[in-house]
């Protein structure tokens, strides 16, 4: 079943302990797509300058994302420059153009408008709620947001959460959006605006999913090497997503293993720079994480 995704394609130019690059694949419609397109077919929703190359357009097709909803305006490309230190769950913005993305109102080609499951990534809250007016009848919408929207735009995501099924962002937005610092507590402000699942992401400390009546918990995927963490919260997004749509199931044991596949996706994410790891992957290496990361979570009952 495919999913629509409305979100940023974008160049990236990213500087850590590890390593350094300029001009990168990046963006948060990028990095869902690719980690969805391991489970089933993704439509995307973007925009672009006429600077952006032939190459990372080959790439996305070759994944079977369909672009018919990516539109090519005259100007630049949206470009983000960020540095992050040895603590990698920061990152620090050195630069932001929003370029074409400043003028970006997602028009859905009639093909997309019957989508069952949708992503908005994290844009505008008040473009995400347009994308959701086109749409005719969704079976599950997912969201991102980040702190920015919650300080500026707060009203406007509320109104935009009461038409959300899950939404996924990181531990820090979560209290913000609740004004509230218990997590437990704040999850439950939050899933009250309408969300009734909530993922919240941990970066190298794992996933807690806040359900009806249900708390889950994943950890990370331990790794040696950790080289970029820019893009994982949205490869998250797209490997969880992702395994949703492909079995078409909703219940508390799919949004479980959904999870696991998600934080599995994330992990190849931050191994290379941009979605270089994702680009070198098969889908037994995913199973195979899948697996490893439930013994890592395995443990007799109780006497």
């Amino acid at each position: 079943m495919s999913i629509l995704v409305v979100g940023s394609v974008a160049f990236d130019s990213i500087k850590t302990p590890f390593g350094e690059v300029d001009e990168v694949l990046g963006g948060s419609a990028s990095y869902f797509s690719t980690a969805a397109s391991f489970f089933t077919d993704v439509s995307l929703v973007a925009v672009i300058g006429d600077d952006f190359p032939q190459e990372h357009i080959d790439f996305l097709q070759s994944r079977n994302i369909d672009l018919s909803g990516l539109k090519k305006s005259p100007g630049a490309t949206f470009r983000w420059k960020g540095r992050y230190d040895y603590d990698l769950n920061e990152a620090h913005t050195l630069e932001t153009h929003l370029n074409v993305f400043e003028a970006f109102k997602p028009e859905l080609p009639a093909n997309y408008k019957d989508a069952e499951f949708v992503f908005l990534a994290n844009i505008d809250p008040e473009l995400q709620l347009e994308v959701l007016q086109q749409v005719s009848n969704p079976k599950l919408v997912a969201c991102d947001t980040m702190n920015f929207w919650i300080e500026g735009k707060k009203s406007a995501l509320i109104k935009t959460l009461e038409k959300v099924d899950i939404l996924l962002i990181n531990e820090a937005e979560v209290r913000q959006l609740a004004n509230e610092p218990n997590l437990v507590k704040a999850a439950e402000i939050v899933r009250s605006y309408g969300p009734r699942i909530l993922v919240v992401k941990r970066g190298e400390y794992g996933v807690l999913m806040f359900g009806e009546g249900s708390i889950f918990s994943a950890p990370a995927y331990p790794l040696e090497e950790v080289f970029d963490p820019t893009g994982a919260g949205d490869t998250f997004a797209g490997g969880f997503i992702g395994y949703l749509a492909a079995t078409r199931n909703l219940d508390d044991h799919s949004m479980r293993k959904a999870t696991v596949f998600g934080t599995v996706m994330a992990s190849f994410t931050v191994e290379k720079f941009s979605l270089n790891r994702l680009k070198e992957i098969e889908y037994a290496e995913i199973s195979d994480r899948y697996k490893k990361i439930k013994l890592l979570t395995d443990f007799a009952d109780i006497d």
